[in-house]
């Protein structure tokens, strides 16, 4: 969805990464604007999924280059909580159990520490039992979800539900998707497709990190950036997916130009 008088969310410019020593993101410039939907694709070992916990502040990860502007900030000056803070979500590929905090009191402190940041009114229990059940229409999610432990117990839709349902309630300036396709049949991606689009707006931005076209076909992007050894090779629209979805990745090797006038 791209709009006019639009601004930028996101400036990456240069971004080099490594883990252990050895080098995995090699220069990674990209813009993201509100009201854009960007997604990255590529083979396992790209370095989609790096630069998606780079973004997030993964602990694990150095950057030795480049440069990350959030908005107003310089990304990497902060801390992963205060991204968070910030307006900055990650929704994991493989979302983390944890047992013995249940979903409703996990759900409110993150959104009233979001509340909190941004000067407004936190909600007591029965006002956010009330708000979060509105929330969890959008993915057909059944409220006994919000007394069972984090991610304990559910099967693969339902944890990518609860990260959907974590970033309706956040609202996030720039929300970033690592494979939230993964292991989703297709009702349940139809489903959390649904959730994004209806979340999505002209004040906010999402990256998509996905192997497969099948969840550009639910949630349609306006840039589609292609990764190979740790860089952005190629960039183009929606179209772009449908050609990797038919001659897949080994042809782009000998064709690494940015297609012209596409915000790379």
């Amino acid at each position: 969805m791209i709009i006019a008088n639009s601004h930028t969310i996101l400036s990456v410019q240069g971004l080099r990464a490594s883990i252990n020593g050895t080098e995995i993101l090699k220069g990674i410039d990209l813009t993201v604007k509100s009201g854009e939907i960007h997604a990255i694709m590529g083979l396992n070992g790209s370095g989609k999924s790096t630069f998606a916990k780079v973004l997030a502040g993964h602990s694990a990860y150095e950057v030795t280059g480049g440069s990350i502007q959030f908005a107003d900030k310089n990304l990497l000056e902060l801390p992963p909580e205060e991204r968070a803070r910030a307006g900055l979500f990650l929704a994991f590929q493989y979302p983390i159990e944890i047992p013995g905090v249940a979903n409703t009191q996990f759900l409110r402190l993150a959104y009233n520490t979001v509340q909190t940041q941004r000067g407004k009114e936190e909600l007591d229990p029965l006002e956010f039992d009330d708000f979060v059940r509105e929330k969890m229409k959008l993915l057909e999610m059944k409220p006994d979800f919000l007394d069972r432990s984090v991610n304990e117990g559910f099967s693969g839709g339902e944890k990518k539900r609860n990260e959907i349902l974590q970033m309706a309630l956040l609202e996030p300036k720039l929300s970033i998707l690592d494979e939230t396709d993964s292991g989703l049949d297709i009702d349940a991606l139809k489903i959390v497709a649904n959730g994004v689009n209806r979340i999505t707006n002209k004040d906010n931005a999402t990256i998509l990190v996905t192997h497969y076209q099948r969840l550009l076909d639910y949630i349609v992007p306006d840039f589609v950036h292609v990764m190979q050894a740790g860089r952005i090779v190629m960039t183009g629209g929606k179209e772009l997916a449908l050609e990797l979805e038919t001659r897949g990745y080994d042809w782009i090797t000998a064709n690494k130009q940015p297609v012209a006038g596409v915000n790379a």
